[in-house]
């Protein structure tokens, strides 16, 4: 477990997460389409971050993979909604700042998908973009007890990312199925609450 704040980038994740996809490898083996990838901070070179081991796998349809649900929960992980075409789990159970590993569920294509590894291959291949990322972090980073990781949204800064990519951001009311988390970040875009971002 971990406060939230972030930490110095450890050598030692792509290991933790080389470990991980084996055990999910043969758990998940009914549903896989097109594996499963090491997204989010960890899964850059030299990236600062929270030590979450951060996973989107693809399977071959959402609704059969539902069936995950109780071989999961053995490995200690916990189903979290999140957004419409994705099954969200982590593990352990808890708040956010107690995760250890995340698990995204989706099929390869949707937006999830193309957005966390379009999101991913541009830090890993623009250091000026990761060492501007890492910035935003440390201005931003939430502690143990607050209600999200950042005390602003990140939507600005990752539209701007995706639009390099050639991938639209779509609103938070078509993205998310959570209407807090909708609700959160609504109140995140409020007057001065993102002033390090940049514009999409």
């Amino acid at each position: 477990m971990h406060d939230g704040v972030l930490v110095p980038y450890d050598d030692a994740w792509p290991g933790l997460f080389e470990a991980e996809r084996e055990t999910l490898e043969d758990v998940l083996a009914p549903w896989l389409r097109d594996g499963i990838h090491h997204v989010g901070s960890t899964a850059v070179a030299g990236l600062a971050a929270k030590p979450v081991i951060d996973m989107i796998a693809g399977v071959a349809g959402l609704e059969t993979a539902k069936a995950a649900h109780e071989p999961l929960e053995v490995l200690g992980y916990v189903y979290s909604d999140h957004r419409p075409e994705a099954l969200l789990f982590r593990k352990p159970a808890g708040n956010w700042w107690e995760a250890t590993h995340t698990l995204h569920l989706t099929e390869p294509g949707s937006d999830l998908w193309r957005e966390r590894l379009a999101f991913r291959d541009a830090l890993r291949t623009d250091a000026r973009l990761a060492a501007e990322y890492e910035r935003w972090k440390f201005a931003h980073a939430g502690r143990a007890g607050d209600a999200a990781p950042y005390r602003a949204g990140k939507t600005a800064f990752v539209a701007s990312v995706l639009a390099g990519a050639g991938i639209a951001l779509k609103p938070d009311s078509e993205r998310l199925t959570v209407p807090s988390a909708i609700n959160a970040q609504e109140r995140l875009r409020r007057p001065g609450a993102n002033r390090f971002d940049r514009n999409p």
